[in-house]
């Protein structure tokens, strides 16, 4: 707000409905303290994933409860100082038109209840990718459809807030966007990465995008494979590191869980919720603190 660059790092919830007790105060002071963290992304699933119902499929109960989550996790994060991101996240419902409706119903419902806070940060389509049975791609010219009818309702009640546009595919292609911004201010356009299966050439995608001038947050990144697991590529994520630190871009790792798999931060034999030891962290977890931790 005072016009200086500002670089943000954090970390992502992994589903909010299937690892909701992770956002507490005692682990997001730790975050913040201990680990340096300035932002935390709430990736709350529009759709059916992990046999659980998302947000646009659920029934209005559990729609509550997501909206009331999400408002009682910005809360913390602005007692403590940080940023929150509120993580519209679609994935296996890999067109964000499919659930335009419901997507207005949640940005309606929350917005007017997080407009006190100036910690906020919209993501509005996380991953927009492909129909997996008829290898169909999600174009950005689709992606632009959905967000000329989703960013006015954030709009109409907070002017000024930072929106964050998905782009295709699975959040890679910030070079296409670039060509063909939305015609807002203080929109923003993801980029994903997991670094052993995405190097030179999304890498390449990023630069030409930063040519055009186009405004970059990677909202999610892992250091292993694009499943999540596979092995740690310490190599390529520190080439990706380099880059994004020298252009001052905002970066959130993947993923708040003790999921049994290579980008959980915590260990999958942990059940503790918060009071974190390097022993419980994941060796991704691990190396997530000298990561975030980095001037």
């Amino acid at each position: 707000s005072n016009g200086n660059i500002v670089q943000l790092k954090g970390i992502s919830t992994h589903n909010i409905s299937i690892y909701p007790e992770y956002i507490n105060e005692k682990a997001l002071k730790q975050f913040v303290d201990e680990y340096k963290v300035s932002i935390m992304r709430l990736a709350m699933y529009s759709a059916f994933a992990d046999d659980v119902k998302g947000y646009a499929d659920s029934d209005d109960e559990h729609r509550k409860e997501l909206e009331d989550y999400i408002v009682n996790a910005v809360d913390m994060c602005n007692n403590l100082g940080i940023y929150c991101m509120v993580d519209w996240h679609i994935l296996f419902d890999y067109d964000p038109n499919m659930h335009t409706d419901m997507a207005i119903r949640f940005f309606k419902n929350v917005c007017p209840r997080l407009a006190k806070y100036d910690n906020v940060i919209y993501e509005i389509c996380n991953e927009p990718n492909m129909n997996l049975e008829t290898q169909e791609k999600v174009t950005w010219d689709m992606v632009k459809n959905y967000a000329n009818q989703v960013i006015p309702v954030i709009r109409e009640i907070k002017k000024d807030s930072v929106i964050i546009v998905g782009t295709p595919i699975w959040s890679q292609d910030v070079d296409i966007a670039s060509e063909s911004p939305l015609e807002y201010d203080n929109i923003m356009y993801t980029l994903h990465f997991y670094a052993a299966s995405h190097t030179d050439a999304i890498r390449d995608k990023l630069k030409k995008a930063l040519n055009n001038n186009l405004p970059i947050f990677v909202t999610e990144f892992g250091v292993g494979h694009a499943d999540g697991n596979g092995t740690i590529d310490e190599e390529q994520t520190e080439k990706w590191l380099e880059l994004l630190n020298a252009n001052k871009i905002s970066h959130i790792i993947w993923n708040l869980s003790n999921k049994d798999e290579t980008s959980s931060i915590i260990a999958a034999n942990c059940n503790k919720y918060y009071d974190f030891t390097d022993d419980d962290l994941s060796p991704c977890g691990k190396y997530m603190k000298s990561i975030i931790g980095r001037e």
